[in-house]
């Protein structure tokens, strides 16, 4: 494990040819890809970010901005930049990576590859203000979405603990707002749930409208976190196409 708070190395590898950077959803935390660093170790070095104000963080501020959240994360990535890197994220983990990609790009480094998850392009907005409901309804979102243990949303203290953060993070998400910028050069995949009510098709498919490179769009049965149970073919997809620049341009 790296001793910079915002980096976490489940399986370190120093012999890698390239690393892969993992950002987790709203109110996640970086052990939400512990089972991807398991699976692709060690023929890829997996990165987990890990945001401030939970688990072993839970004690800092919270930042309640995708851009902050960019800037802040890209530099700590910089010294990572020796190797390939491949930016993976969902939910809200794919509008940070798509923002890190472009500060990346902008201060010369390009990404191998951007992955996408459960997400709509940067361009496509609706008007939520979950940040703003009760935490009666926030919890109610977050069973809804299934993508937290519903042992975890049944116990009133470890609610109370999170709670902070996943309104931090919807705030986030839901003030975002796409500047006008230089599309991306590096390939994008995106990964969606064909019933995920935070994502339609189009929104999906609009996505193809931020590279100059490749795009691709892989649909996979299921809501919003699809990705629990397609995780075989989302590692097998990683590991073909975050691999090598051979392998992306094939």
């Amino acid at each position: 494990m790296s001793g910079d708070a915002w980096i976490r190395r489940f399986h370190p590898v120093s012999d890698a040819p390239t690393r892969l950077v993992c950002f987790p959803h709203a109110g996640g935390s970086a052990t939400f890809y512990f089972p991807v660093s398991r699976v692709l170790s060690p023929e890829i070095d997996v990165i987990a970010i890990q945001y401030p104000g939970r688990q072993d963080r839970r004690a800092e501020s919270c930042v309640d901005s995708v851009g902050e959240l960019a800037d802040i994360i890209a530099a700590h990535l910089e010294p990572l930049a020796d190797k390939p890197i491949s930016l993976f994220g969902h939910s809200m983990g794919a509008m940070i990576a798509f923002e890190v990609a472009r500060r990346m790009e902008k201060g010369g480094t390009q990404p191998l590859k951007l992955f996408a998850s459960g997400r709509r392009a940067p361009t496509c907005y609706r008007d939520d203000r979950m940040h703003l409901a009760s935490d009666d309804a926030l919890v109610e979102e977050l069973k809804s979405l299934s993508g937290t243990d519903s042992a975890v949303l049944g116990d009133d203290e470890i609610i109370r603990m999170i709670l902070p953060s996943v309104r931090s993070d919807y705030k986030a998400v839901e003030t975002y707002r796409y500047q006008e910028g230089p599309l991306l050069n590096c390939p994008i995949t995106v990964l969606t749930g064909d019933n995920d009510p935070m994502v339609t098709a189009q929104e999906a498919q609009a996505w193809a409208n931020h590279t100059n490179g490749r795009f691709d769009l892989k649909v996979y049965p299921g809501g919003h976190f699809f990705i629990n149970d397609h995780a075989t073919a989302a590692m097998r997809l990683i590991r073909e196409t975050a691999g090598t620049r051979t392998a992306l341009a094939a």
